[in-house]
């Protein structure tokens, strides 16, 4: 992928119903590229074939299901030919918000199943078109794969250990040329936050009443953190930017924070001692 030119280069976004998957979809299908959007139901499939008609192809595709997973490689294979597939976008995600006492582990691997195993199998299934044509993979993180922040715990492991299988692929498809880049937006506005407070909600109701005795406290200032976060997250364009570059750079990074929270979270957090970053991280969000 020497060349910035996008015209006929194929790419798969995962996760593109709604929000930064959406965004990246409809931006590289205006770029040129034929996208094979992942999308979970009929309503997100029109939607975006409206969106961009003559380049955007929607694909039924759950990223926990194996069945899905060959049948949109099936799809995709026979769709590109030899030419392969020249990006992947793993964009899948979701949130499984509350403190760690707390949650069912079936919650705790529904977390890891979607934004980790699913991103894996998705990887494994489309390396061959992806080696094809020499293309490039992109993982979405997040600013909580590098800093975990309380009460994310789940959220924050899903995303430590895709970047650490990210950093071991990268190396790996080295021989191959294959470059692997992991983008770590910071507070972006997306669904995902939305909808996680309807997750957190129905734990809650769900939830023993001794463990939202203990937590209620530090659970009702995360809800207040997280509003205010939402109230000055921004548009996802520079995340679409960052996965535009990371596909058709000559000399792609291997890591895009976006965002200055990400960047200075990334950039300093690691350099202070635990107890003086767990100390910042509590006081930025409330919890005594």
């Amino acid at each position: 992928m020497a060349s910035n030119t996008t015209t006929d280069r194929s790419v798969l976004v995962t996760g593109a119903s709604t929000g930064i998957g959406e965004a990246c979809a409809v931006e590289l299908a205006r770029l040129g590229w034929r996208v094979f959007a992942g999308v979970r139901d009929d309503d997100s499939a029109k939607r975006l074939t409206q969106l961009v008609p003559s380049r955007l192809v929607p694909v039924r595709l759950d990223v926990t299901d194996s069945a899905h997973i060959a049948a949109a490689a099936d799809l995709i294979a026979r769709e590109v030919g030899e030419a392969g597939l020249e990006g992947l976008v793993n964009n899948a995600g979701i949130v499984v918000p509350g403190p760690i006492e707390a949650l069912p582990i079936a919650e705790l691997r529904r977390q890891m199943e979607v934004n980790f195993f699913g991103s894996i199998a998705v990887t494994q299934a489309f390396l061959p078109l992806i080696r094809a044509a020499t293309g490039r993979i992109v993982m979405m993180s997040s600013l909580n794969g590098r800093v975990a922040a309380p009460f994310l715990g789940p959220y924050a492991a899903s995303k430590f250990a895709l970047e650490a299988a990210s950093d071991a692929l990268r190396v790996e498809l080295r021989r191959w040329n294959i470059h692997v880049a992991i983008v770590e937006p910071g507070s972006v506005q997306t669904p995902i936050w939305a909808k996680s407070k309807s997750t957190a909600q129905r734990i809650s109701d769900e939830a023993t009443a001794e463990m939202r005795e203990i937590y209620g406290q530090d659970i009702d200032a995360m809800q207040r953190a997280a509003t205010s976060l939402a109230d000055g997250a921004r548009p996802v364009r520079p995340v679409v930017a960052a996965v535009v570059h990371a596909l058709t750079a000559r000399r792609p990074k291997t890591r895009y924070p976006v965002g200055m929270d990400a960047k200075l979270a990334v950039t300093f957090v690691p350099l202070l001692p635990d107890r003086v970053g767990d100390w910042i991280i509590r006081r930025s969000l409330g919890l005594k």
